[in-house]
């Protein structure tokens, strides 16, 4: 009984693996919820938090939460900064669009549609913009272009990513009695768990163009020394062969 219950909780049992992981998504949640306290820090913030959430899934749950988290955050923040405020300014101006669409009324409601298209478009191009800042070194609009064309790739990935993106917020405030609760979980693990399951979506598209993992790269250094050592081998065995 005793073994049983030691290899349920051993860290390389499907529970501890599982606790791990979770333990690494509320550790960078909550970092990511105090660095957002100033406004303009959220996009660097959310940037970060892929970084951890790939780096989690890469190296199968092994990593330092707070040191990866920090890492992403120098690596991007500048970048992540300016992409988060013309994001911000952008869905500002479409919003001061609606409402003058709404206080014109007549033929300027037509308009309307047209700003919110062009609001969820932006949108669904920000939230795949930050995963592949995180994911990617680049210029912010060699960035932009690489968010369209994987949201291009696969169109449905980013659909469930809308999704969870948006409708647990519309959940949240859609039950006022029960805020404070869901406030708790928001701080605790809610978007890294949004963030966890948008960079376990986007990781199989983003691998073929991410640079080889140390230990793929150390296996392939073996491979080509075990190589080289097989050639010296029928090379002295040719020069044997010579001395026959």
């Amino acid at each position: 009984m005793n073994t049983m219950i030691q290899g349920f909780l051993d860290n390389d049992s499907f529970f501890g693996r599982f606790m791990t992981k979770l333990g690494i998504i509320i550790a960078a949640n909550i970092m990511f919820v105090l660095l957002s306290v100033p406004f303009f820090t959220i996009g660097a913030g959310l940037e970060a938090l892929y970084f951890v959430m790939f780096r989690t899934l890469r190296n199968e749950g092994v990593v330092n939460p707070f040191k990866e988290f920090w890492s992403g955050l120098k690596a991007n923040f500048k970048q992540a900064t300016i992409a988060w405020i013309l994001f911000v300014l952008l869905i500002a101006f479409l919003l001061a669009d609606i409402r003058i669409c709404n206080a014109a009324g007549g033929a300027l409601d037509y308009l309307k549609i047209g700003v919110y298209a062009v609001g969820a478009v932006a949108l669904i191009i920000y939230l795949y913009l930050i995963p592949v800042m995180a994911a990617f070194e680049d210029t912010l609009p060699h960035l932009i272009r690489n968010a369209v064309y994987f949201l291009g790739k696969k169109p449905w990935k980013a659909a469930v990513i809308l999704f969870f993106d948006i409708f647990p917020f519309v959940l949240t405030f859609s039950d006022l009695q029960s805020l404070p609760l869901y406030a708790f979980l928001w701080v605790l693990c809610g978007f890294g768990l949004q963030a966890m399951l948008a960079a376990t979506l986007l990781l199989p598209e983003f691998a073929p163009y991410l640079p080889a993992k140390k230990d793929d790269e150390e296996d392939a250094a073996a491979e080509r020394e075990e190589h080289t050592m097989t050639e010296e081998q029928i090379l002295e065995d040719m020069r044997r062969l010579d001395g026959l």
